[in-house]
């Protein structure tokens, strides 16, 4: 597992080539981010899941395991065997062979990676655990799964997302999630069962599965806090790059607010007075001077007015594209985490 070797470029003014390189790779962050949330909207559902059907008395509960008795040393043994195969499957993959051992931070000349990552990951380490007799091997599937997932986010972490390793592990995980959802429906049936059981007597001590689900949600949070990071150098990035709106460009701006939906229109204002905090966008009537906007704000809002109008356009033609709207919610985001930044300064 090696990092990124490339060292920053001088600053300089950048040609036609360089600003469409830099639009690519502005894209290329932006698709990761997508990918990223998609995996981690799975797993807050299943966390959502989890403690909802505890609430309700029919899924989670604090004895998730069984113990090693009664229900557990029924079921949950041989599921755990068919997830190692599943497992198997991951490991063989061509691409898994960074993530086999765990790191060598001395022969790759990492030595900050455990600064970096606190709790290191690979797969003959859950192969050990797995195959342990005594008190500390896994106790339930889920257990397992976390630390497969831990395996590709420690590689995400440490190796930028440009990196060789990165887009394997990004790969994997997305091949691991997928395989993961089929194989639930018998984790989740086997779990069931074992509720039955309990409901008749059987006893159940173990706390195991709400403990892996407390850590995937621990971990969830961990990741959607790196998300928001990046989405805040990503939206900087873009602010810094901008140049100097035109007159004419200013004219089309305003002639574009006039054409949003009332909801939409509102939500462009609110951009204003995220630069603005005294202009008043609840007022009956609004002037907007777009010569006394900064070149932030200006750019911001032609890049909302334009989605906003394309999207309008869609809707009425019934083609709205999933994919835009996951991008745009990429970009709704980096607004909300600027609108909080200034929301906290006194």
């Amino acid at each position: 597992m090696t990092p990124a070797n490339g060292a920053p470029a001088p600053a300089t003014e950048a040609g036609p080539q360089e600003v469409e390189s830099e639009a690519d790779a502005f894209r290329r962050q932006v698709d990761d981010l997508v990918s990223k949330t998609d995996v981690l909207e799975r797993r807050v559902k299943e966390v959502v899941d989890f403690y909802d059907g505890k609430k309700h008395g029919s899924g989670g509960r604090k004895g998730g395991g069984g113990g090693r008795h009664g229900a557990y040393s029924r079921g949950m043994p041989d599921l755990m065997r068919q997830f190692g195969v599943l497992l198997k499957e991951i490991s063989s993959h061509k691409d898994a062979w960074p993530f086999l051992e765990p790191v060598d931070v001395v022969t790759l000349h990492i030595p900050d990676y455990h600064k970096i990552i606190t709790h290191p990951m690979d797969f003959s380490t859950i192969q050990k655990k797995m195959e342990r007799k005594d008190g500390s091997c896994y106790t339930n599937v889920r257990e397992i799964c976390s630390d497969v997932r831990l395996i590709f986010a420690n590689a995400m972490k440490y190796n930028d997302d440009q990196n060789v390793v990165h887009l394997m592990a990004k790969s994997l995980l997305e091949k691991f999630e997928e395989k993961w959802l089929h194989f639930l429906p018998k984790v989740e049936s086997e779990e069931k069962r074992q509720k039955e059981e309990e409901s008749k007597g059987v006893a159940a001590t173990n706390t195991s599965r709400e403990v892996a689900i407390a850590k995937l949600a621990k971990d969830t949070d961990d990741e959607l806090n790196q998300i928001n990071r990046k989405l805040e150098e990503l939206r900087k990035m873009v602010v810094h790059r901008c140049r100097k709106m035109t007159t004419d460009e200013k004219r089309k701006l305003g002639a574009g607010l006039c054409h949003l939906s009332p909801d939409d229109l509102n939500k462009a204002l609110e951009i204003v007075a995220q630069d603005n905090p005294s202009f008043q966008t609840k007022a009956e009537e609004v002037d907007l001077d777009m010569d006394a906007q900064s070149e932030t704000t200006l750019w911001r809002l032609k890049f909302f007015v334009r989605e906003a109008l394309e999207r309008q356009a869609n809707v009425a033609s019934g083609k709205m594209d999933e994919n835009a709207k996951r991008k745009r919610e990429i970009c709704n985001a980096l607004a909300k985490t600027a609108s909080k930044r200034i929301k906290k300064q006194p």
